[in-house]
């Protein structure tokens, strides 16, 4: 008896070592700091979800980090002027490099609304080599993982932003590392192929 449970104890075991190890790579991963911050790039993609996201595209945009900038999850019927006015800017300024995608519900759907973009931008001769990321450290793996799938010879550039409520400590430890696992076990889903499984309307609580 004791033969037979040897293999899968072993198993066992030796899975969760690999998840172990899997989250110890993925807390590295979400603590990153930006990629070559002061590099331009052809375009910059903001994935919604959070307000400190939507600032830090923005600061980007108007320090000449990139000429344009995708809103990927964009609330519908929200315009490029709506959106500069709420956070404070003369839509006069911006308005004209924002582009706004209001198809996606999930990560991967950040994806195929980025890759549509990119595809129309290429047929009016501003093709996309190189796209800056924006979004919550602790998505970023995920949404790096899911972009570089369909956006294949585009060159990726990380830029988390780490939100104020985790910075400051605003959230209880408990909700932080309920946060922080959930976003492992989706990961995990995305990475082998099962990305479906994840709920949609996801950006409302990334």
């Amino acid at each position: 008896m004791k033969r037979r449970l040897w293999p899968w104890m072993a198993g066992g075991i030796g899975a969760l070592v690999l998840l172990g190890v899997g989250f110890l790579w993925f807390l590295g991963a979400i603590r990153a700091e930006a990629e070559a911050p002061g590099r331009p790039t052809d375009a910059i993609v903001v994935l919604t979800g959070g307000q400190d996201r939507i600032e830090t595209a923005l600061v980007l945009l108007e320090a000449g980090a990139a000429p344009r900038l995708l809103v990927s999850g964009a609330a519908p019927r929200l315009t490029p002027a709506e959106l500069l006015r709420a956070n404070g800017r003369d839509p006069a300024t911006l308005a004209g490099r924002i582009a706004l995608g209001h198809a996606a519900a999930t990560t991967a759907g950040n994806a195929v609304e980025a890759a549509a973009w990119l595809r129309t931008e290429a047929t009016v001769g501003r093709p996309v080599r190189s796209l800056r990321v924006v979004t919550a450290g602790y998505h970023m793996p995920r949404a790096m993982l899911e972009l570089r799938r369909a956006l294949p010879g585009v060159e990726l550039l990380a830029h988390p932003v780490r939100p104020a409520a985790l910075s400051g400590g605003a959230l209880p430890r408990s909700r932080t590392i309920r946060l922080v696992g959930g976003e492992y076990v989706k990961y995990g889903l995305a990475l082998v192929g099962l990305a479906s499984l994840v709920p949609a309307r996801e950006a409302s609580r990334r």
